[in-house]
């Protein structure tokens, strides 16, 4: 029996830019393959009410996909998902109906989501198939308990179900996007987004990715990648961010998944976080011929003592090769740095500050501190230093910084640097990088524009106590 299902992006964060709600696109596909009546509402784009689609659609089930809890950020701390309950209780007012929580940040977060919103289920990780399985098993009055990461109530108390990964769709259509929302992402920022495989089975010590999707990488057919790389070249994209937590889990996917591109004649520009490790020059030129533009490496620290600590299983000469790699292919790429996390002392952050100077044209992007996240060996480091109280409630941001450090001076220390080398972008982006983003997506530049802000500081130097404040 079909059901209407009304979809639901939560997320309102546009920094740095506008993301295309990608979840809800796999979720919609598989909703429509298996006969289900679909409609998104989202937060960032629809200028009705919810109200006005509740009453016009009169959906069976109601998607709630939160993305992100917070904004990472040590000093701001803005959360993403306190319009939720309100959300749940004006659906349950206006349009009765079963209410289910899923998306990357619910998955985090399970236990308390559902708990604070009032919802009647949650989906952890994947939600594709475990979605249907519960329609299927609503509409039919079959027992549901049994469904992978299932999030439910039982005698007051809240059921987590364990994951199951399982093999990714075959394919996805162009009509799984509702062209409205296409178009608004388009115009904000340029670009879409598209995944080739999921889960990571890498041990950096404060990562959710194992957590949300699995250890186990599990890739899509390359054909299918490239296939949809077309249709979105056909729907008038020019840029897509790949949003895998690294691409290159093997050399084999990416072989693969570039063959298959290049095959297909696919033109369009791209980027993707790369793991700073395995790269070869072979497979950087050929990243580079299918279109790869710009290279985000999480690196997280340039000192080996610190890369240790975090869990990395990486070098900073390996990190080094990897950045000439992309150097010499002529590809824009930046580093990612947590720094303050553990093992960091002033002096690993000054190793980092001096081997940063090798890294011929790199922009690094520095944050401090670590978010602490459930299940993650952060959170058992920050329970046996005392950094965080057991019963602490980790849905308020919460942040681990190494001892000995404070937030002041590891900013102080890293303001002065970027006065020196404008290449560090530190922190939350600064008002002029705010505009400049604004302007530059208005005259159609698209891709990441960190390379523009470094220029920015280079051509016009701020006080300290002004940059990224």
């Amino acid at each position: 029996m079909s059901s209407r299902v009304l979809l639901i992006s939560l997320n309102r964060c546009t920094t740095p830019d506008p993301v295309f709600p990608i979840g809800l696109f796999h979720l919609n596909s598989a909703l429509r393959r298996h006969g289900h009546e679909t409609r998104w509402f989202d937060l960032q784009t629809d200028h009705g009410t919810l109200e006005s689609v509740l009453n016009e659609f009169r959906p069976t089930c109601v998607g709630i996909s939160i993305r992100n809890i917070d904004d990472v950020l040590i000093r701001k701390r803005e959360v993403f998902f306190s319009e939720l309950g309100t959300i749940c209780r004006d659906i349950q007012r206006w349009n009765p109906c079963p209410i289910v929580l899923g998306g990357s940040g619910f998955s985090i977060f399970p236990q308390p989501l559902l708990d604070q919103s009032g919802a009647d289920f949650g989906i952890r990780g994947e939600g594709e198939l475990s979605l249907v399985a519960l329609l299927s098993a609503l509409s039919n009055g079959s027992d549901w308990t049994g469904i992978p990461g299932l999030v439910f109530r039982r005698n007051g108390e809240v059921v987590v179900n364990s994951l199951r990964p399982l093999p990714l769709e075959s394919g996805l259509d162009t009509t799984d996007r509702p062209v409205p929302l296409v178009e608004h992402y388009l115009q904000a920022s340029g670009m879409m987004n598209l995944q080739t495989q999921r889960g990571c089975s890498h041990t950096c010590c404060y990562c959710t990715y194992p957590v949300i999707e699995g250890r186990t990488h599990r890739s899509r057919p390359p054909e299918v990648v490239a296939e949809e790389l077309a249709q979105l070249q056909g729907l008038g994209v020019k840029y897509v961010v790949v949003v895998d937590s690294v691409f290159n889990s093997t050399e084999q996917h990416v072989v693969e998944t570039c063959e298959a591109i290049l095959r297909r004649n696919v033109t369009m520009r791209w980027s993707c976080f790369l793991r700073p490790e395995g790269l070869t020059t072979e497979l950087m030129k050929l990243m580079a011929r299918a279109g790869l533009a710009h290279i985000e490496f999480g690196s997280d620290s340039f000192c080996d003592a610190v890369l240790e600590a975090y869990g990395k299983r990486l070098t900073f000469e390996q990190i080094n090769r990897s950045s000439e790699l992309a150097r010499q292919e002529g590809i824009d790429y930046c580093h990612y740095l947590i720094c303050g996390g553990p093992g960091e002392t002033l002096a690993t952050l000054e190793t980092s500050f001096q081997n940063s100077l090798r890294l011929s044209g790199a922009v690094i992007m520095a944050i401090v501190g670590m978010r602490v996240y459930p299940g993650t060996p952060l959170l058992q480091r920050a329970l046996a230093e005392g950094c965080v109280a057991p019963d602490a409630d980790l849905l308020t941001p919460t942040f681990y910084l190494a001892p000995g450090l404070t937030t002041e001076t590891v900013f102080e220390r890293l303001h002065s640097f970027a006065q020196r080398f404008p290449s560090w972008i530190v922190g939350d982006p600064s008002p002029a990088n705010v505009n400049l983003t604004e302007r530059l997506r208005q005259r159609g530049v698209v891709g990441p524009l960190w390379s523009y802000f470094a220029l920015i500081q280079r051509l016009w130097p701020q006080p300290a106590a002004e940059i990224n404040a």
